[in-house]
């Protein structure tokens, strides 16, 4: 049984996608791997984006996880000149929040990610898949060192 707390949260979640989808240019889509769920991004210019995750955790305790990344693009080093769309690699810094209940209660866990991935934007569709391993510094209520790893598309609106 879920408690008010992740009810919120998830209220909280599902409201924030609905808010992005009435935004220009956001890309919404799915991840997949740790955490799962949905996945936001915004281009702010031709090299930065911020990206966003609505998910749920599920290696040691399953948890209900939330992040947001400042990206920044390289678009150089894998163009070999041939390839019709882009792919990029990326990689910036960015908060976590994840939110677990334990037996011994709720504990809620804030931390710094370092993600470093590769993306391949189509050229003739708004869509982009990802591959991405994020190093994680967790600050709050413990520091703990851990790594997630995704795989996800994004559909731009």
């Amino acid at each position: 049984m879920m408690t008010k707390t992740i009810k919120k949260l998830l209220f909280v979640a599902t409201s924030t996608v609905v808010a992005c989808t009435s935004v220009s240019g956001i890309g919404i889509g799915i991840m997949a791997g740790d955490p799962t769920g949905i996945s936001l991004k915004q281009w702010l210019n031709d090299k930065t984006a911020v990206d966003a995750g609505i998910g749920w955790t599920f290696s040691g305790e399953d948890s209900f996880h939330l992040h947001a990344d400042y990206l920044i693009h390289n678009f150089q080093i894998f163009d070999n000149g041939k390839m019709k769309g882009s792919l990029p690699l990326y990689y910036g810094v960015g908060g976590r929040y994840r939110y677990e209940e334990d037996d011994g209660g709720d504990d809620s866990v804030f931390g710094v990610r370092v993600p470093i991935g590769i993306s391949y934007i189509f050229p003739e569709a708004p869509v982009d898949i990802f591959f991405e391993l994020v190093p994680v510094l967790d600050l709050i209520p413990d520091t703990e060192l851990e790594l997630n790893a995704g795989v996800g598309v994004r559909y731009y609106f």
